[in-house]
């Protein structure tokens, strides 16, 4: 009888509620983070090793690596050809500044009471749900010769200002950059809507109350409380300007004087097939867009109270 009380002890199943509460917390944990953390080290930390790794080779993406050390950024700070396309980054960083003015704008408009409101929120974030590549495609339609835009201008009488818009290497960086600004406009308006929507209604009656006018609450009210939501959407909005590749490259392809670092990096791994040095060009990029967003930090982190 004790042998089969015995053979029964040994064969339960084990209970994870005979664990300690510590234990089984710790279990969770793993359990929980286990995945995430798998496809987080896959796809971003095993992909970042290999490309560092390969910045110090020459490789053409078939043969055997040639291992060249730093020669790949010597070239890369050496060639001029590589580090000018960074000018095209300053149009859509002052376009930045543009979009972030907009959805600020309409975020507190759209904030007070308004007719229709509603359908004009779903106007403003409706284009950042559509594909980058179907935006693009939509923008070579609205610029191409006698396109949306250029009737347009012939219906309201302006067709003496046709351009050509994405042809013109004058101008077609900031008509690039005019789509990315619609694109983009959404994201920065949603999120600073609900940081202003987020304000209690009784700051604002108070303040009526005292004799503020909308530009009164704007200036002491909103934009203090809402001070480090701009912040972190202008740390993002420029880190996006310097990294912009889907809508130029889906337009133009880089031509006519609009490549951007990251059209140049891709080329030159696809098309040139110079996997080392692209690798390099993406190692320099993570690098700069990591010191803009330090120097971002540094500067706002000054800047405590009301604006």
């Amino acid at each position: 009888m004790s042998n089969l009380i015995n053979q029964t002890e040994v064969s339960k199943p084990f209970a994870f509620s005979s664990l300690s509460y510590k234990t089984q917390r710790l279990v969770i944990i793993i359990s929980f983070s286990f995945i995430p953390l798998l496809l987080l080290f896959t796809f971003a930390y095993l992909p970042l090793y290999n490309m560092v790794r390969d910045s110090f080779y020459n490789w053409n993406g078939v043969r055997t690596r040639e291992f060249i050390g730093l020669d790949n950024y010597f070239a890369i700070f050496t060639n001029p050809d590589y580090f000018s396309v960074f000018k095209v980054s300053l149009y859509y960083f002052f376009s930045t500044f543009i979009q972030m003015i907009l959805a600020l704008y309409f975020a507190t408009i759209l904030t007070f009471k308004v007719r229709g409101k509603n359908l004009f929120k779903g106007f403003l974030f409706f284009p950042y749900l559509l594909n980058g590549v179907a935006i693009g495609f939509i923008f070579l339609y609205f610029f191409k010769p006698d396109g949306t835009l250029d009737a347009m201008m012939k219906l309201f009488g302006l067709g003496e200002y046709i351009q050509l818009w994405i042809g013109n290497q004058n101008i077609i960086n900031w008509s690039l950059a005019g789509s990315s600004v619609w694109r983009y406009m959404g994201f920065n308006f949603i999120v600073f809507l609900g940081a202003i929507q987020s304000i209690s209604s009784d700051i604002y009656e108070a303040a009526e109350i005292d004799g503020a006018n909308k530009w009164h609450m704007f200036r002491h009210i909103i934009m203090p409380s809402i001070r480090r939501i701009v912040e972190l959407n202008i740390i993002l909005s420029v880190s996006g300007a310097i990294g912009v590749f889907e809508i130029p490259y889906v337009m133009t392809k880089g031509s006519n004087g609009s490549e951007t670092f990251v059209i140049q990096t891709v080329d030159l791994a696809f098309k040139f097939s110079k996997f080392g040095l692209a690798s390099a060009m993406g190692i320099v990029l993570l690098v700069i867009v990591i010191i803009v967003t330090l120097i971002q930090n540094k500067l706002f982190g000054k800047k405590e109270g009301i604006i």
